[in-house]
């Protein structure tokens, strides 16, 4: 028996004082089944420990698979408590902001440009479009090659197809009879022919001659910035001295009027609203008589973009223009806002206003972030009416009355020094 509880334990474990110590010595029976214990559970315990621990080469293997473990060294040094994190230093004081400025700093003041600036800053995308493709087309020479590439790039701009075709035939016979052989030479043709094509005699914004207030009627499809449009030429306005009074008679969106109402706090304007889906004209018809009474100098009169259908929106339209005019006489202005970035699908909405009012003028929005702004030469040519306005991005500045010969000479600015 001894010889098989030597076997189980070994040798090391049945050391003679151990075994007396523990009073074991007269049982050899009872030797055996300590053994078995620590053989089964002891053993387990160790082999763990000992790949765990680390110390021999399948040790190393085993933690470069895994990532190594830190925990179950813990159960190896007992007597040693892992080393903690140093804790971050606190300040002794914390500044808490408690002004406007510290909790909310205002934002930068925009920079003050001019609006030769702000035409050649903003069409940047166009210029890319049309003012590169020209300058590196003609920049090989005069050739059938580089018109043909001239019409693409027109196209492309969307100028329209019949207006590119046109324009590029036009050239080439200038550039013929005025010996224009050079890629600066043909560029400035283009310049004349595009300022040319966007000639018209009258591009201001009309006022009554009259003591009654000036109206301008503003239509558009909802999402081409109609509403926007409005709050900033209130803003203008404002800032020029004139009282103004605007009108919500878009009742067919609910966020219409909320939107017209933020803008008339900013601008100190009257806003004359009624619930939503009431009456378009009579919002109209109460605008103003609301004008009159306030002293106003101008009413700005936002209507519908959008309704079930186009008849019903076209009859809408048609019949807030009739009451408008019943009070006021023929209006000075009824502005049709377009999307530039809609491109020739903004002259196709376009159509379908004219049908139901006589516009004046187009006012063409987010021409910044249009590559397309040969759009202004469709619009112009296919429609016959003037862009009285263009937006140039985000600040009231931005809404600007249209300049032929700032917009051509902003699509090509800096073109020629690159070459």
């Amino acid at each position: 028996m001894p010889d098989l509880a030597a076997h189980l334990i070994g040798p090391h474990l049945l050391d003679p004082s151990l075994i007396a110590a523990t009073g074991l010595d007269a049982d050899p029976i009872l030797i055996a089944a300590v053994g078995l214990i620590i053989a089964v559970f002891g053993g387990g315990f160790l082999a763990v420990s000992r790949r765990r621990g680390g110390g021999s080469k399948d040790d190393g293997a085993d933690e470069a698979g895994t990532g190594g473990s830190t925990s179950t060294d813990l159960l190896d040094r007992p007597g040693e408590a892992p080393e903690a994190p140093p804790l971050p230093e606190i300040p002794e004081t914390i500044e808490i902001p408690d002004t406007p400025e510290a909790i909310a700093p205002p934002l930068p003041v925009p920079e003050e440009l001019t609006l030769a600036e702000r035409f050649r800053q903003r069409l940047g995308r166009t210029r890319n479009v049309l003012g590169s493709s020209v300058a590196e087309l003609f920049g090989r020479g005069v050739t059938e090659e580089a018109w043909e590439g001239l019409e693409e790039a027109l196209i492309t701009a969307d100028v329209g197809v019949t207006a590119s075709l046109e324009i590029v035939e036009e050239l080439k016979r200038r550039s013929r009879e005025e010996g224009a052989t050079t890629g600066e030479a043909v560029l400035e043709l283009l310049k004349q022919e595009l300022r040319q094509a966007l000639e018209t005699p009258d591009r201001s914004l009309a006022r009554a001659t009259d003591d009654g207030p000036t109206v301008w009627l503003i239509t558009g499809v909802n999402g081409t910035g109609k509403t926007t449009t409005i709050g900033k030429l209130a803003a203008v306005e404002s800032r020029e001295g004139r009282t103004v009074t605007l009108a919500a008679a878009d009742t067919f969106r609910a966020a219409a009027a909320e939107q017209l109402g933020v803008w008339a706090e900013r601008t100190g304007a009257q806003l004359v609203r009624k619930d939503e889906g009431a009456d378009p004209a009579a919002v109209a018809y109460e605008s103003y008589d609301a004008a009159i009474s306030h002293g106003s100098e101008l009413l700005i009169v936002d209507t519908a973009g959008r309704l079930h259908n186009k008849r019903q929106l076209m009859d809408e339209l048609g019949k807030v223009k009739r009451v408008l005019e019943k009070q006021a006489g023929p209006l000075e202005e009824t502005l049709l806002v377009l999307d530039a970035t809609t491109g020739q699908n903004g002259i196709a909405q376009a159509q379908a206003f004219l049908e139901a009012v006589e516009v004046t003028g187009i006012a063409l929005t987010k021409l910044d972030g249009s590559s397309k702004g040969g759009i202004v030469v469709a619009v112009q040519r296919e429609l016959g009416l003037p862009v009285k306005l263009v937006g140039l991005g985000e600040e009231i500045d931005d809404l600007a009355p249209f300049d032929p010969e700032l917009f051509v000479d902003g699509l090509f600015a800096g073109i020629a020094d690159e070459d």
